[in-house]
């Protein structure tokens, strides 16, 4: 039987705001939302987060811990930002990125970094994560901006080709020891910034 205390803490998660999930690190937020949110099992979390079971419980402790910790928090608490150093970091991966200089943005990864393409692939590991800047290479229809999307920072991506337009889609990027450990491009789930909250 299960107990009315985990369904009435799984409603609660359940309800938390796309703006309190962007807050959680990426593993903690993974496994929250495929376990609380979307039912998986802890199995069906291992396989999809490609990480062992003990790590999965572990992100899955820590995420449903700080859920609770910043359901606490008053509606107008300021969100953070990054820190001086991570905004010129991100600053010098857009300008990178925008010059076309993969070479640069190759240096900036970590070895084990971790690629989403989301609704398309996953790619795991320097080599790998490599390649996919080098398909960004080969198309011109994008132009990087760094800002904010529901108040967490990110990359806004515009198609240079339509001026007047806003963001057609966006990239999370996270950093570990001065390096980028973590990139989520929605380039192929575009309709997921459809509703959310934005600015340059």
């Amino acid at each position: 039987m299960a107990d009315p205390a985990d369904e009435i803490l799984n409603r609660q998660i359940a309800a938390t705001s796309l703006r309190t999930f962007m807050r959680l690190p990426v593993a903690q937020r993974a496994s929250v939302i495929l376990a609380d949110v979307l039912g998986c099992s802890l199995q069906e979390v291992c396989d999809v987060m490609a990480y062992s079971l003990p790590a999965v419980k572990a992100a899955l402790n820590r995420g449903r811990t700080r859920l609770r910790e910043l359901a606490e928090e008053a509606d107008d608490t300021p969100h953070p930002l990054l820190s001086d150093a991570d905004r010129t970091r991100l600053s010098a991966y857009v300008a990178s990125f925008n010059d076309r200089d993969f070479d640069t943005i190759r240096a900036m990864i970590a070895d084990d970094v971790r690629l989403e393409l989301v609704n398309k692939t996953r790619l795991n590991g320097k080599a790998e994560v490599s390649r996919y800047f080098g398909n960004y290479d080969k198309v011109a229809d994008w132009h990087l901006v760094p800002g904010l999307v529901e108040g967490r920072p990110a990359i806004l991506v515009f198609d240079p080709n339509e001026p007047d337009a806003g963001p057609k889609y966006f990239m999370l990027v996270d950093w570990q020891a001065g390096k980028v450990a973590n990139i989520r491009d929605f380039r192929h789930a575009a309709y997921v910034l459809d509703g959310l909250e934005y600015r340059t």
